[in-house]
This record gives C-alpha cells, structure tokens and sequence, in this order.
C-alpha cells in the first residue's frame, strides 16, 4: 500500500477492526517515511465468476453493473448510502453462495436483487422488477403491487 503523502511503498498496519458485522476491515496504517497515517478498508470482492445469458452467452461478473441497476431503481429514494453498501454486499454474498463451479444463470442474480430491494425499499423494488420481469402491460405492473401490498399486510400482521 503506497503512502497517499509522500507516495513511499513502505507502511504498515498498526490497527484493523472489523465492520459492517463481519463483511469488512477498515485498517490503520502509518507510513514508514513519513509517519503519515491514513485508514484503508478492505471488504470481500467477487473475483472470475461467470453469468450465463437466458440467451445461453456468457460474461464475466461486473459490479459496476450491479451497483448501476440498483442505483436506477433507487434513484431519488430514501436510503441511506451506509445501507445501500450493506445491500450490495448482501447481495454480491448471495450470488457467490449460489453460485457453482464459478457460473450463475444471470436469471438468479435478477431474483437474488428482487429478494433484498423488497426489503429494502418496496419502490425500488417495484422499479427493478417492472424491468427485471417485462411487465407487458399495467395489469402485470397493478398485480404485483397487489402482491406486494398484500406480503406486507401479513408481515405488519404477525407484528
């Protein structure tokens, strides 16, 4: 890790803690030149896993796109930036867990998205869904809000 003052390769560690309940370290460190210190943070990144197209062809996994579609939905949402990150993590935790040999069906990474902007926000979550599934027409769009509206008065019920 270069030191961002004086650029010297040379620094060392001198606290770690983990944060975000175990899904990442946010590390101290201190230059060795010039006594610079500075935090660095280190989280879990996907690394070589392959999605697999509905129409069969294959690319390679892309965060950025993940983190842009779900930016899309959540645009002009209330949602923290702390827990957007949180839900990115969650996320990219669930497509390495279902993941097999290093391929998923680009399909489960859609109803992996589903699943956690349900939770949290049901906006967002309608937003990513009407384009996710292809709502054909406003019956499609007015039926699963129906659905939505309905998990959530039986969730609000067992409460």
């Amino acid at each position: 890790m270069h030191c961002p003052s004086c650029h010297a390769e040379d620094t060392s560690v001198i606290d770690s803690r983990v944060i975000e309940e175990g899904a990442a370290i946010r590390r101290r460190r201190q230059c060795s030149t010039c006594d610079f210190r500075f935090s660095t943070r280190e989280e879990i990144e996907i690394l070589s896993l392959t999605i697999v197209k509905v129409n069969g062809s294959e690319e390679p996994y892309d965060r950025d796109k993940l983190i842009r579609g779900l930016t899309t939905a959540m645009q002009k949402r209330p949602v923290a930036a702390e827990r957007f990150r949180r839900t990115v993590h969650a996320i990219e935790q669930d497509i390495q867990s279902k993941a097999k040999r290093d391929r998923i069906q680009s399909r489960d990474i859609g109803e992996i998205v589903i699943k956690h902007l349900r939770r949290l926000d049901k906006v967002a979550y309608i937003r990513f869904a009407s384009v996710y599934r292809s709502f054909a027409d406003p019956e499609e769009f007015v039926d699963e809000l129906e659905r939505l509206s309905h998990k959530t008065k039986k969730r609000a019920k067992k409460k």
